[in-house]
């Protein structure tokens, strides 16, 4: 690396440093105004900085800086290449609006001085550790940076720390990203005592000389439970209902994305087992995909519905890297450009509109207080923005064209359909069933968010509020607003953001000499086709939309209500609710949508049914089967044990003098070496 590259990344380090330490002494000086205006303004500089060395190592194949850590750990090498500038600008966009959508959403709260100081300085921290993870690499450094990353984020799960459920949601949280730190700890140890480095070249060393499999599954979990494939998941449906919707939207967005980065970078040292590690990160994605998007498509809990969502969308990337991984196994330029391609497409359009999505949905919340689709209805003429935002967001993650989810799906799909024509069997087998399956996936995903668009936004009220709902600030819908103008140039202008992502297949990945006949100016040439005719099919739209009203614009309207069959006392509960929307799919898949319901279901000779109450609650069943009893079992064992710590002084004096005697004896007996 060139002088001016190592100056580069220092100065970014220094800077970030400094940025951080001034927006966090900012926070605590300020009044209660002046403590979110400081964050915003820190969170702000600091993406715009990381931002601007990130298209600086876009252009110059990477920046680096070296940092002397001592003999045992060794230099500390701090590199952007064009992988981590990828994420790292993902990460500066999502910031910036959820620190802006933050500061509106939390005046309604008005909360305490000491409460909103510790918020917005572990934003600060949370930011700024993002950053670190795509930029260090050393494993010792990683994992520092990695464990201030869950931490600060932790602090911002439980900002409603009043309530005992967000504290439970946050030590499953807690529980959960100290388990992937025990398998990223134990996987760079491996590779310590096998290659004597921290480095991460000592991953590269390690491939090279050994089998790949064992310690790329190590790794594959720890980032795993950050990115919350199936079976490491069940942090994210408890941890985004709890927090605030800011942070739920730059969790979802960008921090479930560090374990996609994680994964990719392990994979940029591979260096064999590319068929089978792909075979199986393909059908564990698949099950991923499915498995997230039906939970989605029957909880009533919207939040905890795009929270699930999220799940689904991993396991989407998730068959992206596997179709990359067996691209380069079976030599095949197209299904690798398409497969890694995709799946990094897929990472920017995911944070795009699923934080747009919760940004959408912590508006309702703000203005009615309830996370439950069933209590409400009506909305979009009260909140006609976040309808309208809601609905966007809901298109764009059901992969419809024009919007921008459809680019990255399609070129997965793509992928798929090449790979059906690979020469082995079970390769065309898996495939049939991936395209399968990943088909759908988008069907369940349009059925969920019709459900829930209609559920929230259509009809009539359901219950009374206390308040009636209302339009959001400005502050809170400017971001939204940035979200939706960059889903739109990745929509309409794909092949610019496919640029960048072929610049990183080419630069970082193993089998990059693959990209010379993956004919990458066919498909962008075709992805602008698509952008071009889904402009036309807007622009007709929007034409036939102003002829009718320039053609109607003096016509009398004339309401009336729609014919009930000659029923005259309509009511709201007649309603179709998100229950009752998703009722049959749920049944059709009961053995695997766990639903507990105290409800005695209605028989045929029932003509003049007695008034009843229904109540149910759809169940992880990860959580119900597997995780609840090894954690009664867990506590019975433990219970074993309380009778050491019984509250007695006279045996807590006994286990002192017991302790001491030990250890007078093995010192005369020389037991202690």
């Amino acid at each position: 690396m060139g002088l001016e590259s190592i100056d580069a990344a220092a100065f970014l380090l220094r800077l970030n440093l400094i940025l951080l330490f001034l927006g966090a002494l900012a926070i605590i000086v300020l009044p209660g105004r002046g403590k979110p205006v400081a964050a915003g303004i820190s969170v702000v500089l600091i993406s715009i900085v990381s931002g601007i060395l990130a298209l600086h190592s876009m252009r110059n194949s990477g920046v680096e800086a070296v940092f002397s850590m001592g003999s045992f750990i060794g230099d500390v090498r701090l590199r952007i290449d064009s992988l981590s500038a990828w994420f790292i600008l993902i990460i500066a966009f999502v910031t910036i609006t959820g620190v802006v959508y933050g500061i509106g959403y939390l005046k309604a709260y008005k909360p305490l001085s000491a409460i909103s100081s510790l918020h917005w300085f572990f934003f600060l921290l949370f930011q700024s550790s993002m950053f670190w993870v795509c930029m260090v690499q050393n494993g010792i450094a990683f994992i520092m940076v990695w464990e201030i990353m869950s931490i600060s984020s932790l602090f911002l799960v439980v900002f409603d720390h009043t309530n005992p459920r967000v504290l439970k949601s946050g030590i499953n949280y807690m529980v959960q990203m100290h388990l992937s730190v025990v398998f990223l700890s134990i996987a760079f140890i491996w590779v310590y005592f096998k290659t004597g480095s921290w480095d991460f070249t000592g991953i590269e060393t390690y491939f090279t000389r050994f089998p790949n499999i064992g310690l790329f599954v190590l790794f594959f979990i720890g980032f795993g439970l950050k990115a919350g494939f199936i079976g490491l998941h069940t942090w994210l449906p408890h941890a985004h209902p709890a927090a605030p919707s800011h942070v739920s939207g730059v969790m979802s967005g960008v921090i479930v994305k560090m374990g996609i980065y994680g994964i990719f970078r392990v994979i940029t040292f591979l260096k064999a087992d590319y068929l089978l590690l792909g075979e199986i990160i393909i059908g564990l994605s698949l099950v991923t995909g499915l498995f997230g998007i039906m939970n989605a498509s029957v909880h009533r809990d919207f939040k905890k519905m795009l929270a699930y969502c999220t799940i689904e969308n991993i396991g989407i990337i998730g068959i992206g890297i596997g179709l990359g991984l067996i691209g380069i196994a079976l030599d095949q330029s197209v299904l690798y450009f398409l497969g890694f391609g995709g799946a990094l497409m897929h990472v920017l359009n995911h944070s795009l509109f699923k934080s747009l999505l919760f940004y959408s949905a912590g508006s309702v919340y703000q203005q009615t207080h309830t996370r439950d689709m069933n209590k409400l209805g009506g909305l979009l003429g009260l909140m006609p923005h976040t309808g309208g935002l809601f609905l966007v967001g809901a298109i764009a993650i059901a992969g419809f064209p024009p919007l921008n989810g459809f680019i990255s799906e399609f070129l997965i799909y793509s992928g798929l359909l090449h790979a059906i024509q690979s020469p082995g069997v079970d390769q065309i087998t898996l495939m049939i069933l991936a395209f399968a399956g990943l088909s759908i996936i988008g069907g369940i995903s349009v059925l969920t968010f019709t459900k829930t668009f209609s559920a929230l936004f259509l009809g009539s009220p359901r219950i009374k509020l206390e308040h009636e709902p209302r339009e959001v600030s400005k502050l809170m819908l400017v971001p939204q607003y940035l979200t939706v103008g960059a889903m739109l140039a990745v929509a309409f202008m794909p092949f610019l953001f496919l640029k960048i992502a072929v610049q990183i297949l080419d630069v970082n990945f193993p089998g990059s000499h693959l990209l010379e006949n993956a004919d990458v100016p066919g498909y962008a040439s075709l992805l602008r086709h698509i952008s071009l005719f889904s402009l036309m099919f807007l622009l007709l739209i929007g034409f036939v939309a102003g002829l009718r009203y320039f053609l109607t614009r003096n016509t009398v309207v004339l309401h009336n209500e729609t014919w009930g069959c000659a029923y005259t006392a309509p009511n709201t509960r007649m309603q179709y609710t998100g229950k009752s929307f998703s009722k049959s799919f749920a049944k059709l898949f009961g053995f695997i949508l766990l639903e507990r319901k105290e409800f005695n279901e209605l028989q045929a000779n029932d003509v003049f049914p007695q008034r009843r109450k229904y109540s149910s609650h759809y169940s992880d069943i990860f959580e119900k089967k597997l995780i609840q009893p090894f954690s009664k079992q867990l506590n019975r064992f433990t219970n074993l044990f309380t009778f050491i710590q019984n509250g007695r002084i006279q045996t807590y004096v006994v286990y002192g003098i017991a302790f001491i005697l030990i250890v007078f004896f093995g010192t005369i007996f020389n037991l202690w070496h």
